[in-house]
């Protein structure tokens, strides 16, 4: 179990420039290349101090005899760094470096040292039992005092087989294994991992480190890392360790108050195409720093400013429609980051094109043509029908950019007089937090303290098509609607309210632009929210889906009737448009017809509707909703919305409130009706805990 320290460790990073153990050159490339790629930053941004200490690199002279003075040099630096106060960091280097790591560390220790040994080989072998005679299969026998000669005579104590634990191993020969059967030694093979799982066997393997209050060290080779992911190693075994399983059990063991040093061996640099394997080596070592989830939240606190409250879990990755805390704790996404991950987390084809372009070209700017906006625009604008398209960023801009658009075309083409023009919105609208937009807001708290607010901005009650009608006036250029407003609190309007408002301003010659940036792109079971009345705007606003969860893209379509008002000059954006950005783009919108998610959600939608309607609850009100989007309204006078999203944390669901009472589920259009099912359960199970809670009182 963790505790905390009453210092925090002070890293000493030493880099062994070695290949002398291994059967060819590379690895001695290693520590200069991870240096290069920002390694010492690695702890820094963890918050841990960290410097570098020293780069060995060996004598000339006779393979054996180097070999052993280097390690002896290398034993004398980590002894001096631990007995001086610091952690030893060693970076090589081929894994033979080990046999002076551990003398050394061991020799400075005031207490017995454990060793936890990560590796897809023994490196048990004896000169006698090494089919190849290469040292750095040796470097283990040695530290037990069973191996070479040259290596054994280190100074420093031999290791205990009975705190020594082998996790990872799947290649190797029966003289080592023998060997490290008859001392006692813990193997943990990737058999077993498969089947208990890498952070139980990685418990047990701490565990037998530090038996007898030992201090511990890790020992990593990355050869032990199954080489799809990091293939830059000297001997690559296939079958190996998951890369992000091994980053989730190594987090934060170095703020551990018994840990005593790190090894990283085995990298080759030049096998490394696109430093892949490097980068994977720094983001182990920043995961092995990290502080745990409770400092992290406290940072953000402390450095951030307080426009946020979340709620109180760290996420540290994702996938599909699942997601891992900093402790390792799995979440189902039925929140989707406001419908920002229709795609899942990390789809690989969205993080292929993401990958793939951005060794390309990523940014430009709008001064140049790019060849991949093009395509974009191209495919945009056929797939919903409208003539242009304005790629922006964020849902925000594009909501800016469409008000800029009514304006001007109120001017120029419907001919209000300069100055007049006025936009309508409607009460309990959420388009974003800029001061023009916020002056279209209701919600007090979006506008107190930043006006004054551009003038020609007015507001309606949702749902009111005659509201609508009375308030429109001449010098009107726009209606801005949402089809169901979201952040409102999942309000959908009557049946026929858009149609009527559609008719309204056609008749008053008024644009209607919808606002789709939630509820767009399949969201609620048709590719616009506005088609389930058969309604087409005169503008769009997409966004959040539309960036694949990789990247924020937003866009405003409209035909040439309003599009034309904007000239070279008049609105842009640098990295609108960017060929990064419309790469990512393109790709979502593959995805979206060529996997069927409209459908999909469309389907899975009418399902998760009726789930949560048949929720009995005194604490349910009411639920709403449209294919994967709904809220659940909630009793206030029994329980708000932010403790319901707590307790379904407890029981593995990520959702989010909204106005207090409002609890929103809007899970990825890629969800499968048994995830989905998963999440409802959840649902349903947190319910019953508040009835039972509130039951209690």
């Amino acid at each position: 179990m963790m505790t905390s320290l009453d210092r925090l460790p002070e890293l000493r990073l030493i880099g062994v420039a070695s290949a002398l153990g291994a059967p060819g050159a590379g690895t001695e490339q290693g520590p200069s290349a991870l240096k290069t790629l920002g390694v010492l930053d690695a702890p820094r941004r963890a918050g841990l101090s960290a410097q570098w200490e020293t780069m060995l690199v060996p004598a000339v002279g006779r393979r054996w005899s180097a070999l052993a003075e280097l390690c002896s040099r290398l034993a004398d630096s980590t002894a001096a760094v631990t007995t001086n106060g610091f952690l030893p960091i060693v970076l090589g280097g081929d894994h033979a470096m080990a046999a002076g790591t551990w003398r050394g560390v061991a020799r400075a220790l005031k207490k017995p040292l454990g060793l936890v040994w990560i590796d897809a080989h023994l490196d048990a072998h004896t000169p006698y039992s090494s089919p190849t005679g290469n040292p750095h299969g040796m470097p283990l026998a040695a530290l037990l005092g069973a191996g070479v000669a040259g290596l054994e005579a280190i100074t420093g104590p031999v290791l205990e087989a009975r705190r020594v634990a082998l996790v990872g191993a799947h290649s190797w020969e029966d003289g080592e294994l023998q060997l490290l059967h008859a001392l006692g030694v813990r193997i943990f093979p990737m058999d077993e991992i498969r089947v208990r799982g890498l952070a139980a066997v990685m418990a047990d393997a701490l565990e037998i480190a530090q038996r007898g209050d030992a201090a511990f060290g890790i020992s990593l080779d990355i050869d032990a890392i199954d080489p799809g992911e990091a293939p830059a190693v000297a001997v690559p075994a296939p079958g190996g360790l998951d890369a992000e399983q091994l980053r989730q059990v190594l987090r934060g063991l170095v703020r551990h108050p018994d840990f005593a040093a790190l090894e990283i061996a085995e990298y080759d640099p030049g096998r490394d195409i696109a430093h892949r394997t490097g980068r994977l080596v720094v983001d182990l070592l920043e995961a092995l720093c990290l502080p745990q989830a409770d400092e992290l939240m406290a940072w953000e606190s402390k450095h951030g400013a307080h426009n946020y409250l979340p709620l109180p879990v760290v996420l540290a990755r994702g996938e599909g429609c699942w997601v891992w805390d900093a402790d390792g704790r799995r979440y189902l996404d039925m929140m989707a980051a406001y419908s920002a991950l229709s795609f899942g987390h990390a789809h690989p084809r969205l993080v292929a094109a993401l990958d793939s372009q951005s060794r390309r070209l990523a940014v430009t700017s709008r001064a140049y043509h790019n060849d991949r906006l093009p395509l974009f625009l191209k495919r945009l604008a056929e797939l919903l029908g409208y003539e242009r398209a304005l790629p922006v960023n964020t849902g925000l801009e594009a909501v800016e950019t469409a008000l800029k658009a009514a304006r001007k075309w109120g001017y120029q083409i419907k001919g209000i007089a300069d100055g007049k023009a006025e936009i309508i919105a409607c009460a309990g609208n959420f388009h974003g937090r800029s001061i023009a937009i916020v002056g279209l807001s209701t919600e007090a708290q979006y506008r107190s303290g930043f006006g004054p607010f551009p003038p020609g901005l007015k507001t309606v009650p949702y749902g009111d098509a005659a509201a609508l009608e009375a308030a429109i006036t001449p010098h009107t250029a726009a209606f801005l609607v949402e089809p169901i407003q979201c952040e409102g609190g999942i309000v959908v309007p009557p049946r026929g309210y858009l149609a009527a408002c559609a008719e309204i301003c056609r008749r008053h010659d008024v644009l209607l632009i919808a606002d789709e940036v939630q509820t767009g792109l399949g969201r609620t079971g048709r590719l616009l929210a506005c088609q389930h009345e058969q309604v087409r705007p005169d503008g769009v606003i997409l966004g959040k889906a539309l960036g694949g969860g990789l990247l924020p893209v937003s866009a405003f379509l409209a035909d040439d009737r309003v599009m034309r008002v904007f000239t070279p000059g008049d609105h842009g954006s640098t990295f609108g448009g960017n060929p990064l950005a419309a790469a990512v783009a393109l790709e979502a919108l593959t995805l979206l017809e060529e996997e069927g998610l409209v459908a999909h959600a469309a389907e899975l939608g009418i399902h998760m509707q009726t789930r949560l309607k048949a929720l009995k609850s005194p604490s349910i009100r009411d639920v709403r909703g449209c294919g994967l989007l709904a809220g659940i309204d909630l009793n206030p006078d029994l329980v708000d919305a932010r403790t319901f999203c707590e307790i379904l944390l407890r029981h593995g669901v990520l959702s989010k409130d909204t106005h207090d009472t409002v609890v929103r589920l809007a899970p990825p259009l890629i969800i499968t009706r048994a995830e989905l099912d998963s999440g409802l359960d959840a649902v349903q199970s947190a319910v019953e805990e508040l009835d039972q809670q509130l039951a209690a009182v």
